[in-house]
Parts: C-alpha cells; structure tokens; sequence
C-alpha cells in the first residue's frame, strides 16, 4: 500500500488539518477525470488566520512564507480529500496560483510563493514541480496575507 500524504507530512515535522470546508457559495474542489482545481486556501492555524494584513506593512516576508506554507498545507489538505489520503495517486502538481496580499512598493511576490512551491516539492518530489503566477494584490478573505489556489493531475483511479 502506498505511503499517506498525511503520513509524508507528518515525516516533515508539520501537521496536516482536515480540509477547509467552503466559506461561501463554491466547492473546495472540482475533480474532472484525472484533474483536480482546487479552490484558494488562505493561511490558517484550525480556526484562526494567523497571517494577516498585508506584506510590506503590517507582514515580515518570512512570515508571509510561512502564510504560504499554511496555505500549501491546507492545499495538500484538499488533495488528501480527494486521493483517500494516497500519495501515489499525485502524478502531478500542475499549476499554483499565489496570491499576496501586498501593501505599495512590495514587490517579493514570487519570494513568498516559494514557500508553498518548497512545501509541494517537499511533500510530493519531483511530482511537486509546478507552473506558477505570483499576484500581488490589496486584501484577501479574512485579511489573510496569501491564498493559493492549485490545478492537479492523478494517476487514473
């Protein structure tokens, strides 16, 4: 049997929470034959958003970082949901959409998105290797300072 995505996490030091459930009228993910659009995840610690307000100003880059790793985590959450918790079942993470809450003049975007990209690559290898946008923009829900969004190829099962 294969390897757990929450035991490959966990191997990792971090801990994986269940999926988020929708906060608005969408689903957390959409599953079309082998591929999966997950919906944006911002950065939460269970019910708290520990993250929030805007890189540049009220969020340190490393914290930021850190907002997209809680991110990644909770997009790895969703692919969990999807798979039964099967690592195997990841052919590919194909695309992430990062989203930085950014105040004017920030402009390291693509700096904090690596911490969802590192977490990815960690997690699932060299099938964690994805395409991605790094966006800056003005708020985010729950003033959360990043959101990731993810497109994902599965193995046929």
């Amino acid at each position: 049997m294969s390897q757990s995505i929450s035991t490959r996490v966990a191997e990792l030091g971090l801990t994986l929470e269940p999926a988020a459930a929708p906060a608005a009228n969408y689903v957390s993910f959409v599953r079309e034959g082998n591929v999966v659009h997950i919906s944006g995840q911002i950065a939460r610690r269970g019910d708290t958003v520990p993250y929030t307000g805007q890189l540049g100003a009220e969020v340190t880059e490393t914290d930021g970082i850190e907002a997209a790793r809680l991110c990644a985590l909770g997009v790895i959450a969703q692919i969990a949901a999807v798979t039964e918790d099967r690592l195997d079942r990841v052919a590919r993470v194909m695309k992430l959409g990062v989203f930085v809450a950014s105040a004017p003049g920030f402009s390291k975007q693509s700096v904090v998105a690596n911490g969802a990209s590192d977490l990815l690559v960690e997690v699932f290898g060299e099938a964690g290797r994805h395409a991605r946008s790094a966006v800056g923009v003005a708020m985010l829900p729950a003033a959360s300072a990043v959101e990731v969004d993810a497109t994902i190829a599965l193995h046929p099962f």
